[in-house]
C-alpha cells in the first residue's frame, strides 16, 4: 500500500521521525495503529454508555450538580 502526503505533512513526518531517531515508515505504522486502537476504545465506550442509558442507569443533570456540590463542600 502506498500513502501520499502533502509536502508539508511529509516534512512534519520526517522531522518528527528524525527527532525520535526513528524510521518514518515505522512512525506512520505506529500512528495508524494507535488511531485504530483509540477508535475501537471510543466505540466501545459509546456502546457501554448507550447500554447503560437503555437500562435506566444514569444521573440527571440536577443529580450530577448535587454530587459536585457535596464533593466541593468543606
Amino acid at each position: 500500500m502506498q500513502v501520499h502526503f502533502t509536502p508539508e505533512l511529509e516534512a512534519k513526518l520526517a522531522q518528527s521521525a528524525a527527532l525520535q531517531g526513528r524510521n518514518p515508515d515505522d512512525l506512520v505504522q505506529e500512528v495508524v495503529a494507535r488511531y485504530f486502537d483509540e477508535q475501537s476504545r471510543f466505540i466501545e465506550a459509546v456502546t457501554r454508555g448507550e447500554e447503560t442509558l437503555q437500562r435506566g442507569e444514569y444521573l440527571t443533570h440536577e443529580q450530577v450538580g448535587q454530587r459536585i456540590e457535596r464533593f466541593l463542600r468543606p
